[in-house]
């Protein structure tokens, strides 16, 4: 495949409403598309940066700064590129995986475009529809709260995930499932927000059989999770710690996780997912796809990879209205609280060239 160059777009996407987490409240979306252009096909992909770095060290800037003067260069430094060379050559630079799964993304759909191939058909997938979850922000009140939720489930989500952090836990969960009974799949997600001192007032989580406790210490106290499970019932997922297979054998090895939350851009691409998918298989641990407020691009992308056959809880694969009024693509839509796997060639979806447009707010082309 002969590329003619590269293309990075800033888009600004409005959220249909705030979402806190414990790590801040989203107002917009900024977001860093790339599309690689071929001779015979072009590709798109999706930075998952946030605008601030409150979620990871990565921001979408610094994203644009190392896209522009490393990692696209390098790619259009190779002769004859395919996914596999481009993650290599990638990796001589230190860090920096959100910026580089959206450049392995567009390579990739581009790669499978050309030959008609589905990224599913290529990662291995063997469902054509995969459960959707709802993640739920941090709420002013608990009365906001059961509203919120009330209207998610009447959409069809099979799964609620609460955000949670200090003073935002134990009766948020109590109402929740005290509410909708003990049929509800409900899990918790802490964004790091506690440390280990917190065990016991965790701990009385146990008491609402919730499906997980996402993240509650920091991302690089893998040791902290394994001595706090000791005083849980609750299974520990982690999600920001697991950057890579070989951390999440780690992981798994130590008892600091039962059940693991991949997202792609933490760990620098579809590949290197697909290993961690298939390394928790082996291991006999459960994984579910993780989301960061993702356009249609990103979304058809994790639905893709969330129809692979490890992939047995309802993940955070939302329909496009759980986020956005106009997605930039055909929008995703629940079906029985499931989601379509696209099948058409690379990511299956094309932007829709007037909402792409609209939300626009920057380009840049970087030729061969």
């Amino acid at each position: 495949m002969k590329l003619e160059g590269v293309e990075l777009r800033r888009i600004a996407m409005p959220l249909v409403a705030p979402f806190r987490t414990s790590f801040g409240t989203e107002l917009d979306r900024e977001v860093v598309l790339v599309r690689v252009v071929a001779t015979d096909a072009e590709g798109w992909g999706e930075c998952v940066a946030m605008s601030e770095p409150r979620y990871s060290s990565e921001y979408v800037d610094t994203a644009v700064d190392v896209l522009r003067r490393f990692l696209v260069p390098a790619l259009l430094g190779l002769h004859n590129p395919d996914v596999h060379r481009a993650e290599r050559v990638l990796a001589q630079f230190k860090g920096h995986p959100m910026s580089k799964a959206a450049l392995e993304a567009a390579l990739l759909d581009a790669q499978l475009r050309e030959s008609g191939t589905s990224l599913g058909s290529f990662l291995g997938a063997v469902h054509e529809s995969v459960p959707a979850g709802v993640s739920v922000g941090i709420m002013d009140s608990v009365a906001e709260l059961l509203t919120a939720v009330d209207g998610y489930l009447d959409q069809g989500y099979l799964r609620i995930k609460l955000k949670i952090e200090p003073g935002w836990d134990f009766a948020p969960v109590r109402a929740v499932r005290e509410r909708y009974g003990s049929e509800l799949l409900l899990q918790v997600d802490a964004n790091t927000a506690y440390t280990l001192a917190d065990a016991r007032h965790l701990a009385k989580l146990d008491a609402f059989d919730l499906l997980l406790i996402e993240q509650p210490l920091p991302a690089a106290d893998i040791a902290g999770h394994a001595e706090l499970a000791k005083h849980l019932r609750t299974p520990i997922c982690l999600d920001e710690s697991i950057t890579s297979a070989k951390v999440a054998v780690h992981a798994i090895n130590l008892g600091a996780t039962r059940i693991v939350n991949i997202k792609p851009g933490r760990m620098g691409g579809y590949l290197e997912a697909r290993r961690v998918h298939d390394v928790c298989a082996a291991h006999g641990v459960p994984v579910w796809c993780g989301g960061m407020l993702e356009t249609g691009i990103g979304r058809a992308a994790n639905v893709a990879l969330a129809a692979l056959p490890n992939f047995t809880l309802p993940g955070d694969t939302s329909a496009s209205d759980r986020y956005y009024a106009r997605d930039i693509t055909d929008p995703f839509v629940l079906e029985d609280g499931h989601v379509r796997v696209p099948t058409g060639p690379g990511l299956g979806v094309e932007p829709d060239p007037d909402a792409l447009h609209a939300v626009t707010t920057s380009t840049e082309w970087l030729p061969a």
